[in-house]
């Protein structure tokens, strides 16, 4: 056991972070360390499972998972599709459940149909050219944004955007619509693809208990 190397988890910050060490802890893997909310401390080690874990913003978790920093990786599969790295995608954990859509209001539906060249406003321009290009075959201009995307149509900036959907609450009370589902979206697990190579038994050990937990919960 001692000559094991540690395996190392990079979890996305926030709510999802949280998320995932509940549903580790389900399955026996504890990181006492990371509960210490006042810590300063960047990584955190369960010696006896020759484990450790790393926090970081969503965006950064597939290129560290890529590049081999981190094994293992817990984030949204909006942020999976909009960085494309290459990793291995091995399991759906079933939370953070939304949905990635076309929105904007309900006039916009006609132009989707028709195939007109649109302007479309997004945090994920990666997706939604592939939406648009790949799927769709419709020629569209794709204007970035960081912050509130739903205020892309309401001041004539685009005409529709591309956004994460959960209730729909805010597009209802800024007058816009859901016009087209793109895919369903929720926490996945992703994995170093020479790690999985290298540490094939631990990790697979390791996947099917949390799949199992998973399942569980149905």
């Amino acid at each position: 056991m001692s000559n094991e190397r540690y395996l190392t988890f990079a979890l996305a910050k926030g709510r999802l972070a949280e998320k995932t060490l509940a549903l580790l802890e389900e399955v026996g893997i504890t990181c006492e360390e990371m509960k210490d909310k006042s810590s300063r401390k960047l990584i955190f080690v369960n010696e006896e499972l020759k484990l450790k874990f790393f926090l970081s913003k969503g965006p950064d978790v597939p290129t560290y998972v890529e590049y081999g920093a981190a094994d293992i990786g817990v984030v949204g599969a909006d942020i999976i599709l909009e960085e494309n790295r290459r990793v291995y995608e091995v399991l759906d954990l079933g939370f953070g459940a939304c949905r990635m859509c076309v929105c904007g209001p309900e006039s916009a539906g006609e132009l989707l149909k028709h195939h007109e060249m649109i302007r479309v406003a997004s945090k994920y321009p990666e997706i939604a050219k592939n939406y648009f290009y790949n799927q769709k075959n419709q020629t569209v201009d794709i204007i970035k944004l960081n912050g509130s995307v739903e205020l892309g149509p309401i001041v004539g900036l685009s005409d529709v955007i591309v956004d994460i959907v959960e209730t729909g609450s805010t597009l209802k009370e800024n007058g816009l619509v859901v016009l087209e589902t793109i895919t369903p979206l929720s926490a996945r697990m992703i994995v170093n693809q020479v790690s999985m190579q290298m540490e094939s038994a631990r990790i697979k050990e390791l996947i099917n208990k949390i799949k199992a937990a998973v399942e569980a919960k149905g």
